[in-house]
């Protein structure tokens, strides 16, 4: 019905003006949305890389590297179980991607297949209806002396599964301390992550901060004895201890025990700060409550032992414990710069990458090749809508007005919905909003053309406008339903440009039929009583 109740009224209203405020700050400039008030909407689109420059970078997470720590710790969690009381003989070894024990003497078969069951813990978040959890290894026994292990399928599709999905968050993390803003991140394929940053034209720092594993552990110093380290790097090292290099060129490597006493993951908080004496870059951290109390132990039982932090797989500095450190706070010093010792606190912060990171694709999109897309796009979205304008106007009259008028609160309330949303606008975004400003007039056209045959047919003015709505809306309807359809398949199957434009043409969708079929209908109907024309001018 032409009729249209005060509250819709209202609530039209309301949409309009909520999209007007979402929309406007994206056509002012930016010392005017700085003084902006505060309870009005300041935030604009984000423009893509492809609009506005930036680095694109492709990772691939090597789940490879992770499975073999997962095997390693396998082996080390057999021998444990196996050392308990009864102690059982016995030999474990990696053999074609397997962990084979041997049992050494007459072992009772039954107790060492107990104890290794233990290992097959079942896999957390998977689920089967009737079934119990699957487990995370399947163990069976080859001979009389010797059992296989091997992790199972179920397991090694969640562990990669997570180790991406974990790789991204904290991607994530360390671009949000870097500083850089509206980043895309998402996963592509099995095992790659895709990292866009818009407007940063140098990618090597931020590379470079992505790409480090950043695992962090402390550790005793096994031995200082300079024949301890000699026999060590001829290749016998004690049980319980291992050789790491030195991060600075030059210096001897250092024996840590193999056990580490803390990990990042002890930290609470870390900074870039300077040395009390030197005044050098340095990264002041704090541990948590659990990891202060294991610092302050560890610190108040080796007075005069050297303490090592290491950093994916180097000895970043190994200082001697001179007094108990109870505050469960410290500093590492090296070579720093003001930049580096940035650099290695934002990783601290955000959490070491369950696994390395390889760089198989880097992309720099120039500000100036940004500008010409935009100007591209401005261009041949003005085109095309001052075509539509035009043509509407011609071929409807006053009607072409009332669909101008609705085709210009679409746009409006497009850009105010991606402001909204904050979502990333890209150059196939705009191809989307061109596409939904057509289909926009094709909605009007149907309704028009449909009051036009009511008119011609004799009927009374509101008669034909109420008919031509009504029964142009399930044509409406199914045209928009389908593409929207397509739009959410294209969201959810596709990746970078080919979402953008989903993004955009399903919102556009949307606020399409409410301009064209709610707003244009209510413009109509107060055009109607104002005029109450004798035939329409149509």
């Amino acid at each position: 019905m032409l009729y249209f109740a005060r509250w819709k009224v209202t609530l039209i209203l309301a949409v309009l003006v909520i999209g007007l405020l979402y929309a406007l700050p994206n056509a002012l400039p930016e010392n005017v949305r700085q003084s902006w008030p505060g309870f009005l909407p300041d935030k604009t689109m984000n423009l893509g890389l492809d609009l506005r420059g930036g680095s694109h970078l492709l990772f691939e997470v090597d789940i490879d590297a992770v499975r073999g720590e997962r095997m390693e710790a396998l082996v080390d969690d057999a021998k444990q179980v196996l050392r308990e009381d009864p102690l059982i003989p016995h030999r474990v070894t990696v053999q074609n991607g397997a962990v084979e024990v041997r049992i050494l003497g007459d072992g009772d078969m039954e107790e060492v297949a107990d104890r290794l069951e233990d290992l097959a813990r079942p896999v957390s978040g998977i689920l089967v209806p009737g079934q119990s959890n699957p487990r995370s290894v399947s163990i069976e026994q080859v001979d009389d002396t010797t059992f296989r292990m091997v992790q199972t399928e179920d397991a090694l599709e969640k562990l990669s599964r997570d180790i991406v999905q974990q790789s991204i968050e904290v991607i994530r993390k360390r671009i949000d301390e870097y500083g850089t803003t509206e980043p895309n991140i998402q996963r592509q394929g099995d095992n790659r992550i895709l990292v866009q940053v818009p407007g940063l034209d140098d990618p090597e720092r931020l590379k470079e901060l992505i790409g480090q594993t950043a695992q962090m552990t402390f550790h005793l110093v096994y031995s200082d004895n300079p024949g301890d380290l000699t026999s060590a790097m001829q290749g016998r090292v004690p049980p319980g201890a291992r050789l790491v290099p030195s991060d600075e060129a030059g210096q001897p490597d250092i024996l840590v025990r193999r056990r580490a006493v803390l990990s990042g993951e002890d930290l609470k908080n870390a900074y870039q700060g300077s040395h009390p004496q030197t005044g050098a870059p340095v990264v002041n951290f704090s541990f948590n409550l659990s990891g202060a109390k294991i610092f302050g132990d560890i610190t108040t039982d080796n007075v005069g032992r050297r303490f090592a932090i290491v950093l994916d797989d180097k000895v970043i500095t190994a200082p001697r414990i001179n007094s108990p450190i109870t505050g469960g706070s410290g500093y590492i010093e090296g070579n720093f710069t003001i930049e580096s010792a940035t650099d290695l606190a934002t990783l601290l912060n955000a959490g070491a990458l369950p696994a390395p990171l390889t760089v198989v694709e880097e992309r720099t999109v120039g500000a100036g090749l940004g500008a010409d897309s935009i100007k591209a796009g401005e261009f041949a979205a003005v085109v095309g809508f001052l075509a539509v304008v035009v043509f509407v106007l011609i071929a409807y009259g006053v009607f072409g007005v009332f669909a101008n008028i609705a085709l210009f609160a679409n746009v409006m309330l497009i850009a105010g919905v991606l402001s909204m949303l904050q979502a990333t606008l890209t150059l196939p975004g705009i191809a989307g909003i061109i596409l939904t400003i057509g289909m926009a007039v094709d909605a009007n056209v149907l309704i028009f053309e449909r009051i036009r045959e009511e008119s011609r047919a004799g009927r009374s003015p509101v008669n034909s406008v109420e008919t031509g709505y009504t029964r142009a809306l399930s044509t409406i309807l199914d045209a928009n339903i389908t593409t929207l359809i397509a739009a959410v398949l294209l969201f959810q199957f596709g990746s970078g440009p080919v979402r953008g434009f989903a993004v955009t043409l399903g919102i556009g969708i949307l606020t399409s039929v409410f301009t064209a079929f709610v707003l244009s209908r209510l413009i109509a109907s107060l055009w109607l009583r104002m005029a109450r024309p004798k035939t329409l001018p149509i």
